[in-house]
């Protein structure tokens, strides 16, 4: 599977997989493990569709080698310049961001920048002002070196659908911070950490029906998958 860079501002990368049909899949990077390098794409068979009848899906990558949580400056005109040209090959009928942990965020912050018609945000974190989260140090080697922040913290779509996954092993401190918004459902894994739960849905086969539940608008069919890995609904969670 291909992918061509089509846009570098600054910090910010995005590649393109090339496909078939209406749909874009905007997949968002994690800080990755090597500091020393840019982090590399994730998600490219379930954002593209390997192995499902929606194969070969249409689908950006975006990494951010300064790890600025969407808040380089060159974030937003990126993910612009990305669209368009996407677009100009073929008209783009329905969007979904997706990402892990700070790619959770950018997916999150993306939805205020393009029309993204459903977020699909694994291990989010709620907030990246310094204290906002007490006792969080996690990511402490990247968030001290953030420039000015655009979005301090995560903000939830105004229009489409969003869903966000916490392991609640040890996100419950920013799962909880989350206000509770129409539109928006968020989902509890027992038992799971910050790092297991992509691990446990992609070993459980989730993620495809996810996204393509995501991407058809069918909320009810997202919730009985997520059910079906093992999530509850934090209405329903007890700690």
């Amino acid at each position: 599977m291909r992918l061509t860079r089509i846009c570098a501002e600054g910090p910010i990368t995005v590649d393109f997989c090339d496909g078939v049909g209406g749909d874009l899949v905007i997949a968002f990077a994690s800080v990755g493990h090597d500091p020393g390098r840019a982090p590399s794409p994730e998600f490219v068979a379930t954002a593209t569709g390997r192995g499902t009848a929606a194969a070969p899906r249409r689908a950006l990558f975006v990494s951010d080698a300064s790890r600025s949580w969407a808040n380089a400056p060159e974030f937003g005109p990126a993910l612009i310049a990305a669209l368009g040209q996407v677009t100009a090959r073929a008209p783009v009928t329905r969007i979904a961001t997706l990402g892990l942990s700070m790619g959770a965020y950018c997916a999150l912050v993306a939805a205020q920048i393009l029309p993204v018609d459903v977020v699909l945000a694994f291990s989010p974190q709620v907030s990246i002002r310094p204290g906002a989260v007490p006792g969080e140090t996690r990511w402490a080697r990247w968030t001290k070196a953030l420039p000015p922040l655009l979005w301090p913290d995560a903000p939830l779509p105004a229009r489409g659908h969003a869903c966000l996954f916490h392991g609640a092993a040890d996100d419950l401190p920013h799962a909880l911070r989350f206000a509770p918004k129409p539109g928006t459902d968020q989902l509890i894994f027992p038992g799971l950490g910050h790092s297991d739960l992509v691990p446990h849905l992609k070993a459980r086969g989730a993620l495809a029906g996810l996204v393509q539940a995501a991407l058809e608008g069918d909320r009810r069919r997202v919730l009985r998958i997520t059910a079906s890995a093992g999530g509850v609904r934090r209405e329903r969670f007890a700690p």
